[in-house]
């Protein structure tokens, strides 16, 4: 129907003509009253907010001389964040002259994903960036 005719509906009804879906062609339109419409929409909103999974990134850092003992601390605080089902972030800080040895350096990290193999994925392999080797892990499926 037209848009004059519809006004005029929801005008007799004592509601609003509300657009519905404006981009389709013709738009559609509904006589509703508005506030109700919003107070609807904005509760889908809500529970739609509820369902879903908020996924953090949780960072791990340590140095490259790091001892086998301090690294397995590090494995089982990632492993915590893991099985809460965030992404950690794995990080190895080059200090001084630690920047010479950055190339013998990236077993550390390699070692530590394969520490954890048996629950996580490798998601970013180590990639250096300025004075930092970091690679991410994410919860395997």
């Amino acid at each position: 129907m037209s848009p004059a005719e519809a006004m005029k509906l929801a005008e007799e009804a004592g509601v609003d003509l509300v657009k519905i879906a404006p981009s389709a062609k013709p738009p559609v339109c509904k006589i509703i009253d508005y506030g109700k419409f919003r107070y609807e929409q904005t509760r889908k909103e809500k529970e739609a907010k509820k369902k879903q999974k908020v996924i953090e990134i949780k960072e791990v850092r340590f140095s490259p001389n790091i001892d086998t003992n301090d690294l397995n601390t590090k494995a089982a605080a990632a492993r915590k964040f893991l099985e809460k089902g965030n992404k950690v972030k794995v990080s190895m800080r080059f200090r001084g002259r630690e920047m010479a040895h950055i190339d013998s350096s990236k077993h550390v990290l390699t070692d530590f994903a394969e520490s954890l193999s048996d629950i996580a994925v490798v998601e970013k392999e180590p990639k250096l960036e300025g004075r930092t080797m970091s690679m991410f892990l994410t919860e395997k499926k």
